[in-house]
């Protein structure tokens, strides 16, 4: 008899929570009788690039995978560095650490290093001169200007060395684990690796922290003098949805480019790794671009403060915790899917008051075809205070009482 109570109990309280969740995801219509259903097929495969060490295509907003090879192989990540350095100079303009009217010396290491005289792409700033930090950053962004990255690097942090160290500690932030970076500009180096999936997660996080610092990637051409020096990301041209990032190129790494474009409220960002020219990695991005749009779509399935599920809580003031997401929720599936979304919760068989508002209590999970596809912290959206002495003791007694 125990037990039957119990998990009578127990049972109508996952329904509840699970109702609840659902109620979040509309489920398919009805169709009229007299319509036939349409026909679904299968989203093809993504346009693998003909020539690469490894790619991925990320959605923005969600941050997930739709499809990639090879994307935690570390490797050379050529000037798709300078993005990881234009991150870091626009936290540090943030922090209040330098300002965007410095003046930036260009500096004779930087000047022999990654000037005219290299084999590597430049700004054309004149040694031992100042720009504007500003002017000097769109040089590293449209121009790719190595020398414009040390010089950037050097006003930072003192050093491209001190400056390198910067990278890391903001690249560890991002979640980029499988990276470590030794200069600024990203000519081959030892120890100096990324990965694609690293950079998708840069690129994801440079246009939501840093928009403006980010919109210097769409500008097609940069003078510096009587230098006027092309955007060498071709896409810029060929498609008006396209704007940003970086491309990259040594003998180590091959021709890379870091991708990104947006479609109404859609954003995704590519990343390929290691082509065989200028061309090529531009069609196989823009391949890569146009199947995401066209097979996927974007969605928030939960706010934050909105109650998700309810559970019930022993020795609280009330009777029941409200759950929810402390970050919007949001999941990108093939189009024409989204109603087969399957949301539930795992949430622990007994909650004991009290619960702040905010802790985690459980995870909400959302399964496509049984595949995990988004998950996220379950936590209290309101605090749930500790009861008095006599219900403690009551329910101590009954949660006893179903233990048996």
């Amino acid at each position: 008899m125990k037990f039957r109570f119990a998990a009578t109990a127990l049972a109508a309280t996952l329904v509840v929570g699970l109702a609840h969740a659902q109620t979040e995801l509309p489920q398919p219509a009805t169709p009229a009788p007299a319509a036939a259903a349409p026909a679904t097929v299968a989203t093809p495969p993504a346009p693998v690039p003909s020539v690469s060490k490894a790619w991925i295509l990320m959605d923005y907003a969600s941050g997930q995978v739709l499809a990639g090879e090879n994307v935690d192989a570390p490797l050379a990540p050529a000037s798709i560095t300078k993005v990881m350095t234009s991150y870091v100079i626009a936290a540090e303009v943030k922090n209040g650490k330098v300002k965007q009217d410095d003046q930036v010396m260009m500096s004779e290491r930087a000047w022999r290093e990654g000037g005219a005289g290299t084999d590597g792409s430049y700004s054309g700033f004149p040694v031992n001169q100042t720009a504007r930090l500003e002017d000097m950053e769109k040089g590293m962004a449209i121009q790719s200007g190595n020398d414009a990255a040390i010089a950037l690097a050097e006003h930072v942090a003192g050093s491209e060395e001190a400056f390198a160290s910067l990278m890391n500690s903001y690249a560890a932030k991002i979640g980029m684990k499988n990276s470590h970076f030794v200069n600024a500009h990203g000519l081959t180096a030892e120890g100096h690796h990324s990965t694609a999936y690293d950079l998708a997660l840069l690129g994801r996080a440079f246009v939501r922290d840093y928009p403006e610092t980010y919109a210097y990637n769409k500008v097609k051409e940069f003078t510096v003098g009587n230098i006027k020096q092309p955007n060498r990301n071709l896409l810029l041209w060929r498609d008006g949805s396209v704007d940003g990032i970086k491309t990259g190129h040594t003998s180590a790494a091959g021709y890379c480019l870091m991708s990104s474009a947006q479609r109404g409220d859609q954003r995704l960002i590519a990343v390929v790794l290691g082509g065989a020219s200028e061309k090529q990695r531009a069609d196989d991005s823009l391949a890569l671009l146009n199947w995401g749009f066209r097979f996927f779509e974007t969605h928030r399935l939960y706010e934050p403060g909105k109650n998700v599920a309810e559970h019930k809580v022993w020795k609280g003031k009330a009777d029941n915790v409200q759950l929810g997401v402390a970050q919007p929720m949001l999941v990108s599936v093939p189009r024409g899917r989204y109603n087969d979304l399957k949301p539930t919760i795992d949430v622990p068989k007994t909650l004991v008051a009290p619960f702040t508002a905010g802790q985690q209590v459980g995870t909400l999970k959302v399964t496509l075809d049984g595949k995990v596809v988004a998950q996220a912290p379950l936590v209290a959206i309101a605090a749930v205070e500790e009861a008095g002495f006599f219900k403690r003791l009551w329910d101590s007694f009954w949660m006893w009482w179903e233990s048996e």
